[in-house]
């Protein structure tokens, strides 16, 4: 404590960290990969993207950081397993999960076909407890636990019109488990979070900030809702991302970190 005292920022420090990053290539996960190579970590990255994930492991590679990475998707256990061995083989440990793959397929009930709805509980939920499930298995056998960042959305506490409920299902799973798993680690050392975004600027979203009729509709209907008064955007994410990754939030688990400018608030 007396360290924390004349050296608080010390709290956030993840430098020399092992950092496993699935879905690095995608919008959340490239912002965490960077975050947290700028930070000091170790990385290994996996994303289906073999190009994308090169682009973001470059990066990476840029800011200083060592990096492994892996074109696979967390598709089943046994690809789940073999991530959590490359950090463990490549870096001796396992101290941050960070599971920022998944997916969404917008559509009606009328129209979603009970395929889609599964394919999208597989990619947001399936995959999220059995990424969970690897690292957990390693991160017992290590004296300072570890931390498992889930990323939820803000969806899984609020409905949407469009055609939007395998993905609203989902993100309310992926609270599920963040909270059970919160409950269930704690004694092992290893805290469970979910960072819950709203809409932030990425290449889906690009649309969303242009200065046309459409963007600016949505945009004067959104952010009446938003207390902040504007979309997230990439640097949103880091705060939450460090706190939840590192020393700082040791005594929170089972959370949902609402990055949303206040939406959910009101």
């Amino acid at each position: 404590m007396k360290d924390s005292w004349s050296n608080p920022l010390g709290l956030f420090d993840v430098s020399g960290k092992v950092a496993l990053i699935t879905g690095a290539s995608g919008a959340f996960g490239a912002v965490a990969a960077k975050a947290l190579a700028g930070a000091g970590c170790k990385l290994v990255l996996a994303a289906g993207n073999a190009d994308a994930l090169a682009e973001v492991q470059t990066a990476c590679v840029g800011l200083g950081a060592e990096v492994a990475a892996l074109a696979i998707r967390p598709s089943d256990e046994s690809a789940c397993d073999r991530l959590v061995a490359l950090a463990a083989e490549r870096f001796g440990a396992l101290d941050i999960l960070v599971v920022a793959s998944g997916m969404n397929k917008v559509a009606k009930i009328d129209a979603l076909t009970p395929a889609d709805f599964e394919t999208v509980m597989d990619a947001n939920v399936t995959q999220s407890w059995l990424l969970a499930r690897a690292a957990t298995k390693q991160m017992k056998t290590q004296e300072n636990g570890g931390k498992i960042v889930l990323v939820s959305s803000a969806r899984g506490l609020l409905g949407h019109p469009a055609g939007y409920t395998a993905y609203c299902a989902s993100k309310s799973a992926v609270d599920g488990i963040t909270k059970a798993l919160g409950c269930e680690l704690g004694e092992d050392r290893i805290t469970v979070n979910a960072i819950a975004p709203t809409v932030f600027r990425s290449p889906l979203t690009a649309w969303m900030f242009e200065e046309d009729d459409k963007a600016r509709g949505f945009r004067d209907g959104f952010l009446a809702r938003v207390p902040k008064g504007r979309l997230g955007e990439p640097e949103d994410l880091i705060g939450p991302l460090l706190f939840l990754s590192s020393r700082a939030s040791d005594f929170y688990t089972g959370h949902i970190l609402y990055a949303d400018g206040g939406y959910t608030a009101g």
